[in-house]
């Protein structure tokens, strides 16, 4: 692991080139090219020391007061009243222009350093022109830079944010008439003269590309015009212009004064190629052209549209003279970048794409924007993402989607080495989200829009930002640092399969037909009619499959080997006395030669994936207890470890059904133990399925009792009437009571006779359990989701969680979780982990997502023994092969031929080393009670051999009697 994450560090050494139009296509072959899953593990370090955490607001958005204090009417107004009026709109919104010392508020609780705001140019200038001067806007500016200033909270201020004044578009066609660059400018020199001494960071223009392409163009925002296809980009030439305007206009008259810096706000997606191809390579970089680079190859690069945009565009796009490219150009002091739902999956169509795929890596953006535009300094203006309208304080996606967003720009400044020098979470408050209307909510408050005072409560990612800030990013935490260290000398090492591979053809000696070569040139051989050799006994080793299955088995290292027998198979009809003896004499043989390579046979009698044989009925347990009387007579004297099921727990099973495997599995554990166990002295228990549940909300103890319920549900269903009480959990009875008393579902959890816990309760000998990963659960509180499981939860994944191509979360602490939830239920139980392993693709040799897998999950399982006691005895890697278990086997299978993968190599290492020992450990001295036994286990195995021992011992014993006697006799005759 370390030598891979060395090679992973020196490869993001390798520089890239920086500063040229198209540039930024290397980007995407680069992403490919770094090692996974390296790259795409979570990254524990923190921000830079002066790192600017921000939030941001837009007016129209929050501030209300449509009407109020002499504000004109903005092209949104206008926009959002359209038809009879009756739309949603910003006209109360959140209502800031009253409230704002609950925002300022808000702002003091997160701990941010910066807040982001728009003015409201019709607020200022209700006409848009500098003669209607509207002094209560402006004291309302003024009173919230105040605000800012006593919690040391820095301003950036947008100077417009989609609102432009209705006058002007009325008057004038809005931002299609080059007379309103002029009027942008005088508003703009009014702002920064009345207000420049207390802002340090200036946005001219939010998102450009909004504004012209769907303001002028799709007609989906105000001021929703739909026209001739050359208007948007019409529309943006004058945008750009006019940014360019107001930033030289700060260059050369404030400036030098009030020492602020002044960008724009450029929105974008993002986009990753369909595959490798030049073709594909260039649409990505067409796209992001398209979008980005309209605006941001004009000021960062040459003062120029991107090519792509030329070819495809031709006269439909205007064009820069020579003075106009030079007065555009260089018109930024930062790259002001907005990266979320306002333009990401909502206002990308089809032909921007390119046929390519659209993607929320923000990392492979801001590698993009270094590249293609020579390292700027980043800005993150507007980032995160949102949560269905009717979701209250507990937004647990917008939450991670934020976590991720922040992960991703951290690993661009720490591995990318992009110059990033501020985040701002969007939005400080729930307000009118353009488009959508109040179908969405982005806040990191939560507004409730029907109370009077439209109070704000603290969302759960408000929380989330709270804590980030705080930190500083995400520091290392102990308990994710790997351990050293060694697990006790017996403890069991294996590997876990659902099938074993059954094939009756035998090798060569169970041919009987003699053979000569032919005096061709051919030199065939030629089999001899009517002629044929004595045959020996048929030996175990004779079946192909069972010998290559073992020496693959061996080649492992391991010391235990669970596998499952073919119930259905093993008794066709459900007649024992017709059971299938040619495949129990197989299943033997199988375990014999487990036994001869010294390696401990777990036999499992039941998995949920084997189809039905028809005993599942309610009262229906005797055939499987019957089944495994049969299986202990067939095989007992060579097994000593038993599971009666796998995992029965792990399917939307009824609570009957439930009773019925619980009922089963202590049925067959009693046969065992009353007529079984004095005699083969094995031990037997259950295998429940036990992925770990985490509350998507981990900041009180409250958020976690939905994940509480659900464990209870999903584990402790089956591990209470068998570890614990010898009933099902409180927490579950009480649960369903309440449910069924509402009338909500018409649940029924089964009671058990005084008997049934007798026999039920206490019928294992070990608690063993499969685990893979971890889920996160919470409430259901938003009324427009629903969900139809009894525990009333909804499921989750962090979406910073490294994923396998079955989107099976990699989360190692999870394991170490369960098993102490195990410890502390059932005390000093001893736990096997009996499955733990997770899918790759199933050609690769190079399985290096799973070698991070089970060095993790050791390493946790590792954790567990050491530092919290828990009585753990074995670790299974599952699975052995991809024939029986495609893409999670340690041994691959292509075309009829095995290979040993990456992991199988790494595991075996870990199992001779009995862990992860420190580089001064003094190797274990152990007594070894397999390499004891292994004369036994041949012994026992070839029962032949046991009777040639003795009389081979008796021969020798009967000699050296003899011998002596003869040589007593001949010295009395000596002396006689």
């Amino acid at each position: 692991m370390q030598l891979y994450f060395l090679v992973y560090v020196c490869w993001l050494q390798v520089p890239s080139a920086l500063g040229h139009p198209g540039d930024g296509e290397r980007t995407w072959l680069r992403f490919n090219q770094m090692p996974k899953p390296e790259d795409e593990l979570f990254l524990y370090d923190t921000f830079p020391p002066d790192f600017m955490w921000a939030v941001g607001t837009a007016a129209y958005q929050v501030e209300g007061a449509f009407e109020k204090d002499g504000k004109g009417p903005s092209i949104w107004d206008k926009f959002t009243h359209r038809g009879n009026g009756t739309s949603p709109n910003g006209d109360e919104a959140s209502d800031s222009y009253h409230q704002l010392q609950r925002d300022i508020h808000a702002l003091s609780t997160l701990g941010v350093t910066h807040y982001r705001f728009s003015i409201s140019w019709p607020r200022v200038f209700p006409t848009g022109r500098s003669d209607s001067y509207n002094h209560a806007g402006v004291t309302y500016y003024r009173g919230l830079l105040n605000q800012l200033k006593k919690i040391r909270v820095q301003p950036v201020v947008t100077l417009y944010h989609w609102d432009l004044p209705d006058a002007l578009q009325r008057q004038y066609g809005g931002w299609s008439n080059p007379v309103v660059i002029e009027l942008f400018k005088e508003y703009a020199d009014f702002c920064f003269r009345t207000f420049g001494q207390d802002v340090k960071y200036w946005i001219t223009i939010d998102n450009p590309f909004v504004v012209a392409w769907h303001g002028y163009g799709t007609g989906i925002v105000a001021p929703g015009i739909r026209s001739e296809p050359s208007l948007p980009f019409r529309v943006g030439h004058n945008l750009l212009k006019a940014h360019a305007a107001v930033w030289h206009l700060y260059n050369d008259k404030y400036r030098q004064k009030q020492q602020g810096q002044i960008s724009i706000s450029l929105g974008s997606h993002g986009i990753k190629p369909l595959d490798l191809t030049k073709e594909s390579i260039k649409g990505c970089q067409c796209s992001l052209s398209f979008v980005l680079g309209w605006f941001a190859k004009p000021l960062f690069n040459d003062g120029d549209y991107p090519q792509c945009m030329k070819v495809n565009l031709s006269s439909n796009l205007p064009s820069f003279t020579e003075d106009e490219k030079k007065y555009v150009n260089n018109t930024v002091d930062f790259f002001a970048l907005s990266f979320g739902p306002v333009i990401s999956f909502q206002l990308i169509n089809d032909s921007l794409r390119f046929g390519q795929f659209e993607t929320l890596n923000l990392r492979i953006l801001l590698s993009w924007i270094k590249a293609e535009y020579n390292n700027p300094r980043v800005f993150i203006v507007e980032n995160g993402w949102f949560a269905e309208g009717g979701t209250k304080t507990e937004d647990a996606i917008n939450m991670y989607y934020i976590k991720r967003f922040v992960a991703e720009t951290l690993k661009a400044i720490k591995y990318d080495k992009v110059n990033v020098i501020g985040y701002t979470a969007w939005s400080l408050i729930d307000g009118f989200e353009w488009y959508r209307e109040y179908d969405i909510r982005r806040g990191l408050f939560y507004v409730d829009f029907t109370s009077s005072d439209l109070r704000r409560i603290q969302k759960t990612s408000g929380l989330f930002y709270q804590k980030l800030i705080e930190k500083n990013g995400f520091p290392v935490l102990p308990e994710n640092e790997p351990i050293t260290g060694v697990f006790p000398c017996n403890f069991s090492w294996g590997v876990a399969t659902n099938a074993i591979r059954v094939d009756f053809a035998r090798s060569q000696f169970n041919d009987p037909n003699v053979y000569i070569w032919e005096n061709t040139s051919t030199m065939l051989l030629k089999k001899v009619d009517g002629v044929t050799a004595p045959m020996r006994k048929p030996h175990c080793s004779d079946y192909d499959a069972i010998k290559q299955q073992v020496s693959q088995v061996r080649r492992m290292h391991v010391t235990h080997f669970n596998f499952l027998l073919n119930w259905t198979a093993l008794v066709p009809n459900g007649n024992l006395s017709q059971a299938n003896s040619t495949l129990f004499r197989y299943y033997r043989c199988f375990i014999s030669e487990l036994l001869r390579a010294n390696v401990t046979p777990i036999v499992t009698l039941w998995h949920w994936t084997d189809s039905d044989p028809g005993w599942l009925g309610i009262n229906n347990v005797q055939p499987f207890a019957d089944y495994a009387r049969l299986c202990f007579q067939k095989l007992g004297d060579l097994v000593k470890f038993w599971i009666t099921l796998n995992e029965p727990n792990v399917r939307d099973r009824s609570f009957d059904m439930g009773h019925t495997l619980l009922k089963a599995h202590a049925l067959a554990w009693h046969v065992y133990d009353k007529d079984f166990r004095e005699e083969q002295n094995g031990k037997i228990s259950i295998t429940l399925h036990a992925n770990w549940i985490e509350s998507a909300y981990p900041f009180t103890r409250n958020d976690g009792e939905p994940a509480t319920r659900v464990l209870e549900f999903l584990l402790g269903w089956f591990s209470e009437p068998i570890f614990g009480s010898g009933d099902y959990p409180t927490v579950m009875r009480d649960w369903v009571k309440q449910r069924n008393h509402l009338d909500l579902y018409n649940h029924r959890l089964p009671f058990f006779t005084k008997e049934e816990k007798q026999l039920v309760h206490k019928s294992f000998d070990f608690f063993a359990l499969s685990h893979y990963t971890t889920a996160l659960v919470s409430e259901v509180k938003n009324e427009k989701v629903r969900s139809n499981d009894i525990t009333e939860v909804i499921y989750l994944s962090d979406t910073t969680w490294l994923k396998s191509p079955k989107n099976m979360a990699v989360v190692p602490w999870g394991l170490r979780k369960v098993l102490n939830w195990v410890k502390s239920k059932y005390e000093n139980v001893p736990v096997y982990i009996m499955a733990n392993g997770i899918d790759v693709e199933n050609e690769k040799i190079e399985d290096k997502l799973r070698l991070h897998y089970h060095h993790q999950y050791i390493n946790e399982a590792l954790k567990a023994y050491l530092l919290d006691g828990v009585n753990l005895q074995g670790y299974f890697a599952y699975a052995f092969s991809d024939q029986a278990d495609p893409g999670f086997g340690l041994y691959g299978y292509i075309h009829d031929e095995y290979y040993e993968k990456l992991t199988l190599g790494y595991y075996r290492s870990i199992i001779d080393q009995n862990g992860f020992p420190a580089s001064s450990f003094v190797q274990q001295k152990c007594a070894s009670e397999q390499e004891s036994c292994r004369i036994c286990a041949l012994l026992l195995t070839h029962r032949s051999l046991l009777a040639m021992s003795l009389v081979g011992v008796g021969f020798t014993l009967t000699t050296t009697f003899t011998i002596c006697y003869l040589r007593r006799l001949a010295r009395r005759y000596h002396r006689a």
